[in-house]
């Protein structure tokens, strides 16, 4: 599965950033919220490898416990999303009774563009971790939903359905054991785009003020805080922009090479078009 470059790289990325935010307590050199006014935006230095910021704060160590949130919003989100859009995704492609009310009701949730849905939710409900991870579940379910019921219509047609249902299996049988198995593949491939587009909509959402509580850092606050120092602390927000950038586009590269490895047939392609 991981047998390119880009696909090791990508998973490199991921466990690095994942290992640093779960040790951070163990190594870091400051504490995150440890306020040192003498050393407001000070730059990088030997002591403090991205600066500090208006508070004369570590941005290194604000970077890196704000992956905490990020990672842990990204895979409950990613997690949630795909549990919930595949049990409606199986139903709605095998049962074509109930498909069309379903699908007019994730209709309804694709009408709205996912940040700004999200955005509405967060409003409504309040700016907590359990809330954002609630809206952006709302949000990302209904596309998994949409892929899952295509490739269960796909899979509902093969020969071996037809057999398992003249041989008297249950629905339930027939959906767990023939029909779930089978669609994995874009299951997975979807599951770490969602995720990647978590850690984006909670970036957002914090850097508009919304997300968690600004005492807590995340990438997107530390955005948010840093804009007005643009112009005269630029590593404010370059670094946690970076870690945004990284984690998102290893994300993006795992997906790809697991689409990739998963449908060889459309890496030829993709191949073949690039030689052309």
């Amino acid at each position: 599965m991981f047998t390119k470059k880009t696909n090791l790289l990508a998973m490199a990325m991921l466990v690095l950033v994942a290992l640093a935010a779960i040790t951070a307590s163990s190594w870091l050199p400051f504490s995150p919220a440890a306020i040192s006014p003498e050393q407001r935006l000070t730059g990088p230095s030997a002591a403090h490898w991205f600066g500090t910021d208006d508070f004369g704060r570590d941005i290194f160590s604000r970077t890196i416990v704000a992956a905490r949130v990020s990672l842990s919003v990204g895979v409950i989100v990613a997690v949630l999303s795909t549990v919930i859009g595949t049990v409606i995704g199986l139903i709605s492609g095998y049962f074509r009774k109930v498909d069309f009310v379903l699908m007019r009701i994730i209709d309804g949730f694709l009408a709205f563009p996912a940040l700004i849905l999200a955005l509405a939710l967060v409003a409504a409900l309040g700016g907590s971790i359990t809330n954002i991870i609630i809206a952006l579940t709302l949000a990302f379910f209904p596309v998994m939903a949409r892929v899952v019921r295509s490739a269960t219509l796909q899979v509902k047609n093969q020969s071996y359905i037809e057999a398992a249902q003249t041989t008297g299996s249950s629905h339930a049988v027939i959906i767990t054991k023939y029909i779930l198995p089978n669609i994995l593949s874009p299951v997975i491939v979807q599951s770490t785009f969602i995720f990647a587009k978590a850690i984006l909509a909670e970036a957002a959402l914090s850097f508009l003020g919304v997300g968690v509580n600004p005492s807590t850092p995340t990438w997107g606050n530390m955005l948010q805080e840093a804009q007005i120092y643009v112009t005269i602390a630029p590593w404010y927000s370059i670094f946690p922009g970076l870690a945004i950038v990284i984690t998102v586009l290893a994300l993006n590269l795992l997906g790809d090479g697991l689409r990739d490895s998963f449908n060889p047939h459309q890496a030829k392609r993709k191949r073949k078009t690039k030689l052309a």
